[in-house]
């Protein structure tokens, strides 16, 4: 659902970087000893973000990039780098972070990244060349179908929706289906950790003739709007906006044209096929069963009791987290809601048996991980229970759940979507738990969100199939 906090990068500008010598561990350590691409992993809250420090020599002056291709960035200049002694020191002033580190050998350097306050281990490992992220399905033109940018304005708020509708060839009308991302902001492709899933989807629907629309979600992009009142509802007001838009479009079946909705967008999908009859049907990817504080608490069950936290410290978190979407609904006011969010905190530290400087990072840091900016997103979130919309659809439905999901379980969503859709009558829904995937649908080891970006494949190709054929069969 919202996506975990990600540490945040600056546009990139590549630098060529060309190859320098080694030296061997015991030698004396000079600038050329640290020339060349060097790869570490920071383990941010669940997440796995690699990140890659292309290093050269030019005029005995040392310079560096740092690529970090889970976030889809490259060649971010860095701000100073030298080498003293055994010490190597990275600065990037414009993200305010620096690596320091100790030259081990030539082919290892330990040592830590900071920003912004916060500490993590990187350890970086010497690269026979420079990384390419391999994503074998990412299609590449050029396509057997057209494309066509497309503008909608949600009338409500102003704002202004960019993407691209892809349309078979031929006369048409095509049957049709809008994209809606997951939560937090993402572009009209849903780019994360280097993946492009609606990209990957467009291409594989609109080549079995179907037309697909994706857009980019509101401050994104293309598109405009004002993000410090976003919740669910905003989202749900511009996706009907963009659906308003391509039904409208000479190529497009209006009766044959519906909405596809990932984590959170399969929240706004049924919810717009419950007050509208403009949708034809709806499928949903990981969509939620119950309401959303339920998710979250389940998915940070998951989560930390897979990644090895101890059972007492996990009820702990839970605990105070449930503390934390009380004072939120209690509390409208998001300046007094912030108050007491921070005195729950400063509350559980106590517990921990933490103060003084430590207690005030940690505390600094749990407080950036719920902004202030997020309250009303998550307050919506929290409280609205799917069952409510559900149990009005009657279009065909579609729910496609990863076994491994760790974020939308199909063991607690699975059943109540199930049991809403069958108080609504509908006669035509499909729900499938689909085996060995994750919450992006891809096939992976432990379902894990640190396995998102080193996974190759994007979309499983049985995902792919079975959304096609369900269309075909409208």
């Amino acid at each position: 659902m919202r996506k975990l906090a990600l540490i945040k990068l600056l546009l990139p500008i590549l630098l060529v970087v060309g190859p320098c010598p080694n030296t061997t561990k015991g030698q004396e350590v000079t600038p050329k000893t640290v020339c060349g691409h060097w790869m570490g992993a920071l383990e941010v809250n669940t997440m796995r973000l690699r990140m890659i420090f292309n290093i050269s020599l030019k005029d005995n002056q040392l310079s560096a990039t740092m690529d970090s291709p889970d976030q889809g960035a490259k060649g971010i200049p860095m701000t100073g780098i030298t080498v003293e002694g055994r010490k190597l020191t990275i600065e990037a002033r414009n993200m305010m972070g620096k690596y320091t580190g100790e030259v081990i050998s030539d082919t290892l350097i330990e040592g830590t990244w900071s920003q912004a306050g916060r500490d993590f281990p990187l350890q970086l490992i010497r690269q026979a060349g420079e990384f390419t992220l391999s994503r074998p399905q990412e299609p590449r033109p050029p396509f057997p179908y057209d494309q066509e940018e497309i503008i909608a304005e949600d009338a409500v708020s102003g704002a202004k929706l960019a993407g691209t509708l892809t349309i078979p060839e031929g006369p048409g009308p095509f049957p049709a289906v809008v994209l809606i991302s997951g939560s937090g902001q993402q572009n009209r492709n849903e780019e994360l950790l280097g993946h492009k899933p609606f990209l990957v989807l467009a291409d594989y629907l609109t080549r079995q003739g179907i037309a697909v629309m994706r857009y980019d979600d509101r401050g994104v992009g293309g598109s405009t709007g004002d993000l410090t009142v976003m919740t669910t509802e905003t989202n749900a007001d511009d996706a009907l906006a963009v659906l308003r838009k391509i039904r409208s479009h000479p190529k497009i079946d209006p009766l044959r044209t519906g909405l596809l909705g990932h984590s959170e967008g399969g929240l706004i999908a049924p919810k717009l096929a419950s007050e509208t009859d403009e949708v034809a049907f709806i499928i949903l990817l990981g969509g939620p069963g119950v309401p959303g504080a339920e998710i979250l608490i389940d998915q940070a069950r998951l989560i930390l009791s897979l990644s090895g936290v101890e059972e007492s410290e996990i009820e702990n978190s839970l605990s105070t987290n449930l503390k934390l979407y009380e004072v939120l609904v209690d509390e409208q006011d998001n300046n007094k809601a912030y108050e007491k969010i921070s005195a729950v905190i400063d509350e559980y530290l106590t517990e921990q048996n933490l103060e003084g400087e430590e207690k005030e990072k940690k505390k600094q840091e749990a407080l950036a991980g719920l902004p202030l900016s997020a309250y009303d997103w998550l307050r919506y979130f929290i409280v609205t229970d799917p069952a409510n919309f559900l149990v009005k659809v009657k279009v065909p439905v579609l729910a496609i759940f990863g076994e491994k999901d760790l974020q939308v379980s199909p063991e607690l969503n699975a059943s109540p979507m199930e049991e809403a859709l069958k108080k609504s009558g509908n006669q035509h829904f499909t729900i499938k738990v689909m085996p060995g995937l994750n919450h992006l649908m891809q096939h992976c080891n432990t379902g894990l969100p640190n396995e998102y970006g080193e996974i190759e494949e994007t979309m499983s190709p049985e995902v792919l199939a079975l959304i096609g054929e369900w269309l075909k069969e409208l």
